[in-house]
């Protein structure tokens, strides 16, 4: 059976026990001090009315002007310590709560970035980002003042009721009658809100996934002219959110004044009841005042619930969504054999290796048996969805083979710490993605103690040195969201020299001169002759004119491999290379 979100959240809170402690307790210390002031009014009136007879007369106090000036001590004292411990709570749980978020945040996103590429298929970015930004919010709203809330209002409870027994039981017991009510009508609001704002917080999720990806494809938006469609998509889906709010807050509206109306009769029985005891002489007067000022203490504050819970709820229902998202298990796990990248050689072997993607039926790569050298530049090559991108994939270890083995060096890569595998391969693929930045701390992404020479020299090898010192601030100039300021070509040569500043043992490019102009293809096969020197280069390509100098090339066709040798080789061979090389040349095809 699933814990409750609140336990699950507690939980995790634990390492903070001891602030919650403090915190908890400078709440029920400011309420104790806020109560006391009905005390101070009533032990005033007992001293007008009574005078030497007073409360405070019979504990050695007898001069009225004393007593009164007892009194006003009394209430600078009081009063100073409710403001103390009131900013000491407000201190404490605004505090925990900006850490308990800051904590939170951080090891979702972190467990997000350690879960297998199969999780990201399913899911919507902008869902993503609606958990790590307002659900984990949402806890620190409910941490920031509604906790505190919740213990007053029990400390209010405990201590009046207590106060009243002790003071005229039958008072009391009409003065608490409205209680059971208020917590009855408490949980049926909580069981009745709860699948509200869970539907709320699935629609947020909803909307921020689509507006993501608006943004992310405003070319596309814009170059098909779909502005008022996606308007017309983002409002249908902010009106469902909007729908769904209004069903919460129609239930959450309602409950404050249905809970007046019921402790409006605890009140109005103080104010009788007592009230005639008074008269009868069976209530002291300055008693009954601080009965009818503690009865407002009591159940006014209870009308505040509404909030609290609404607060309570939303929280829950992000808790929820956050500690769920938590407990998504990676199933690709880090090996416990070390390979430093210095040790690395390089040797590749792919054995007997088939391969499907969790959501299709058929395979990418069967019976795969490719064996690299190390040292070696070779090619992967053949008609779209062959399988060749999936190679990549299974030497990063984003997925796992679903039969047979790769390994690097003779060690299986399931055998290898993750992180030493990953270092030691270097990747430059089609789609380029820069990070908003400098080109500089682009070029030294990953290799973030790199000095500024390091950058320039692996810019110079990449040939991308002098058009970056064309640009208005050289290495320093901000490259845009996704490097949208640059061209593609010189987002690919900017990839290509953080490679190089990897200094990877395995090098591999994905496609990486398909999206580029004849020039910046130059370029890159002019570095990647130097670059290649003294480590493994795999190059996925479609341009058949950048491989032919591969020491050898390997032809896939439906996930199978079809034919293996150099250039020259498999043009003679006239099979499935010749062919695709005759239709890049312009030549007839046999």
């Amino acid at each position: 059976m699933a814990l409750h979100p609140l336990r699950r959240l507690l939980r995790y809170a634990r390492p903070h026990h001891g602030r919650v402690l403090l915190a908890t307790a400078c709440s029920i210390l400011n309420k104790l001090f806020d109560l006391a002031p009905p005390l101070l009014i009533g032990a005033a009136i007992d001293v007008v009315v009574a005078k030497e007879d007073s409360v405070l007369a019979h504990w050695g106090v007898t001069d009225v002007l004393t007593q009164l000036w007892v009194l006003l001590v009394a209430t600078v004292v009081i009063w100073g310590l409710e403001s103390a411990f009131e900013y000491a709570f407000g201190v404490l749980w605004r505090n925990l709560a900006q850490t308990v978020e800051h904590e939170l945040r951080l090891d979702a996103y972190s467990h997000v970035q350690s879960l297998d590429m199969t999780y990201f298929e399913d899911q919507s970015t902008g869902e993503l980002l609606a958990i790590l930004n307002d659900d984990v919010n949402q806890l620190e709203r409910f941490l920031d003042g509604g906790a505190n809330q919740l213990i007053q209002v029990a400390t209010t409870v405990i201590c009046i009721g207590a106060a009243f027994f002790a003071i005229a039981p039958g008072v009391a017991g009409l003065a608490m009658a409205p209680m059971p009510l208020v917590l009855i009508g408490s949980f049926w609001f909580q069981a009745r809100i709860a699948p509200r704002y869970a539907e709320v917080r699935e629609r947020v999720g909803l909307l921020n996934g689509q507006l993501a990806g608006n943004l992310t494809g405003i070319a596309t938006v814009k170059s098909f002219t779909s502005e008022a469609y996606e308007t017309e998509r983002i409002a249908r889906l902010s009106n469902a959110y909007r729908d769904a709010n209004r069903k919460a807050i129609r239930l959450s509206s309602a409950f404050s004044p249905l809970i007046r109306m019921v402790i409006v009769v605890g009140f109005a029985a103080t104010l009788v009841y007592g009230g005639w005891l008074a008269v009868q002489g069976e209530l002291n007067v300055g008693a009954y005042s601080v009965m009818v000022f503690l009865t407002q203490r009591l159940l006014w504050p209870l009308t505040r619930l509404g909030e609290t819970f609404d607060l309570y709820q939303r929280a829950m229902a992000s808790t929820t969504r956050v500690m769920d998202l938590l407990g998504v298990e990676r199933k690709i796990l880090s090996g416990t054999v070390p390979l430093p990248k210095q040790d690395v050689r390089g040797e590749l072997v792919f054995d007997g290796v088939q391969f499907k993607y969790p959501s299709r039926d058929a395979l990418v790569l069967d019976d795969f048996d490719v064996r690299i050298e190390a040292g070696q530049t070779v090619a992967i090559v053949g008609p779209t969805g062959a399988g060749k991108s999936t190679v990549v994939n299974l030497l990063l270890r984003f997925y796992e083979p679903t039969g047979g083995r790769v390994t690097l060096d003779g060690h299986s890569l399931d055998e290898l710490v993750l992180d030493d595998l990953r270092r030691a391969v270097g990747l430059v693929s089609q789609s380029v993605f820069l990070f908003y930045g400098t080109v500089a701390e682009n070029i030294a992404y990953g290799s973030f103690a790199a000095d500024r020479e390091a950058v320039i020299d692996a810019a110079r090898r990449a040939e991308a040195h002098d058009f970056i010192m064309a640009l208005p601030e050289g290495y320093d100039t901000m490259v845009g969201e996704r490097g949208q300021k640059l061209s593609g070509g010189q987002r690919q040569r900017i990839s290509l020299a953080r490679a190089i500043l990897k200094n990877p043992p395995v090098l591999i490019l994905d496609e990486a001169t398909s999206a580029v102009d004849n020039e910046t293809e130059a370029a890159i096969q002019r570095s990647l002759d130097y670059v290649g020197i003294g480590r493994t280069v795999i190059v996925i390509a479609h341009r058949l004119s950048t491989i032919r100098n591969s020491d050898r090339i390997f032809v896939l066709e439906a996930g199978r491999l079809r034919e293996i040798g150099t250039h020259d080789e498999l043009v003679e061979e006239n099979g499935l290379y010749a062919q695709l090389w005759r239709v890049q040349t312009g030549e007839r095809a046999a």
